[in-house]
């Protein structure tokens, strides 16, 4: 009876080794994660809130851009990304107004074609150039301050500051601020300046006096004449008065 017992045991034990072995081995090896490419829009899909900054990027093809700049050369990027809060805060209708051009301006005012540490932001040089062109007054200057752990961003229109590090890995960072980034050509530009007033011609009085009829001697003779006939009538008066 006792051996039925420890047969009976050790057959289950068998089957029970036989089963977990195949389970095993019919249960797939887990793939490592794929090492692809940066891609600026999939890290904002990840942390969320983006999705007015992410379609911005996307229609106005900066995302393209920013794929090809990251993956095919050495060289830094650091982009302030939006809220989808920061974008509700806008005036109804701003984004509709703007041409295409001036959309992709905005987008790239967001970047600076530096990688830049939290750390950074205390010795940067302002104005600081980003993607959008000429940091010069008036047109896309960005400006960065800091005041203790505080990173404070001002364009002229909008003053804000990084609330949070989204993404960093020694080539590209992703900092979140809670405004949109309004650049001054876009959103206040300056009128052009007033054309020039023609200057005033020193030759007036030459050119006047060249346009006057000539005089010739036979005019000369006849204003003599009339002068002479006018001298001899108020002689002859005043002769006619004295008698």
């Amino acid at each position: 009876m006792r051996q039925q017992y420890v047969f009976t045991t050790l057959t289950l034990l068998i089957l029970f080794s036989l089963s977990c072995s195949t389970t095993l081995a019919q249960a797939p090896a887990l793939a490592p994660a794929p090492s692809g490419p940066t891609n600026v829009t999939k890290i904002l899909e990840k942390a969320g809130q983006f999705t007015l900054f992410i379609r911005l990027l996307k229609s106005t093809q900066v995302a393209n851009q920013l794929l090809g700049q990251l993956n095919n050369s050495n060289n830094g990027m650091t982009v302030f990304a939006a809220t989808d809060n920061a974008f509700s805060s806008l005036k109804s209708g701003t984004l509709n107004s703007l041409t295409d051009e001036q959309k992709v301006q905005l987008v790239q005012f967001h970047i600076v074609p530096t990688y830049l540490t939290s750390s950074q932001f205390q010795t940067i040089s302002n104005p600081l150039r980003t993607q959008a062109g000429d940091s010069g007054d008036g047109k896309f200057p960005l400006n960065i301050t800091t005041s203790g752990n505080s990173v404070n961003i001002t364009t002229g229109l909008t003053n804000t500051s990084v609330s949070g590090t989204i993404y960093t890995d020694g080539q590209l960072a992703v900092y979140q601020i809670d405004q949109v980034l309004q650049p001054l050509q876009i959103f206040a530009p300056r009128p052009p300046a007033p054309a020039p007033a023609p200057a005033k011609s020193k030759n007036k009085k030459a050119t006047a006096v060249a346009d006057s009829p000539d005089v010739t001697p036979a005019d000369n003779s006849k204003a003599a004449t009339l002068q002479n006939v006018g001298l001899f009538g108020v002689a002859a008066l005043v002769i006619a008065l004295s008698l």
